[in-house]
């Protein structure tokens, strides 16, 4: 099981990345866009993720995956419990969520800073 303040931990690593809270609820964004965000209880998180691929995410794994709200099935964004992931499927998630969000330029330098 990962938490919110485990993804704060990671998102906040990431270049461009900061922390707002927007009527009570944390996002993460890089400029305007939003990455990740949690519900006000800090149990399910948002995160960006491929419109085309989100139904076939959400099939294969309903217990851990949800599509958003009718309002925000516009937007490439998909919902996970944090109960139902470990730290290394959060990161992989939030890593991908984020370099949704930059530009190439900067996704290609930190990826490579990592070796």
């Amino acid at each position: 099981m990962t938490t919110a303040d485990a993804v704060r931990r990671l998102a906040l690593t990431f270049p461009r990345a900061a922390e707002h809270l927007v009527r009570g609820r944390v996002k993460f964004r890089v400029g305007s866009i939003v990455f990740a965000a949690f519900s006000a209880d800090e149990t399910i998180m948002g995160f960006g993720f491929p419109k085309e691929e989100r139904a076939a995410l959400v099939e294969s794994e309903p217990e851990k995956f949800s599509l958003p709200s009718p309002g925000d099935m516009r937007y490439q964004w998909v919902h996970v419990r944090l109960a139902a992931i470990d730290d290394e499927e959060m990161t992989e998630l939030v890593t991908d969520a984020w370099a949704m969000c930059v530009p190439k330029k900067v996704r290609q330098e930190y990826f490579d800073g990592l070796g």
